[in-house]
């Protein structure tokens, strides 16, 4: 959120969830639901697995 500099308020908007939701999303004391993560990583501009800060499967430094 914040590299791209989206405000909490408006991906909660873009989400249709409330603040409250996105804040606790950021803090780690909850996490979105499988269905809406695609939705997320769209808003976001990134891909499912920069979500959760990994590599997609496949993917390694070496190739």
């Amino acid at each position: 959120m914040e590299q791209r500099g989206i405000r909490r308020i408006e991906l909660a908007a873009a989400m249709g969830v409330s603040p409250a939701c996105v804040t606790k999303w950021a803090k780690g004391t909850a996490m979105p639901s499988a269905d809406k993560l695609p939705r997320l990583a769209a808003v976001l501009g990134c891909t499912i697995d920069e979500l959760y800060d990994r590599e997609p499967p496949g993917h390694s430094e070496a190739s």
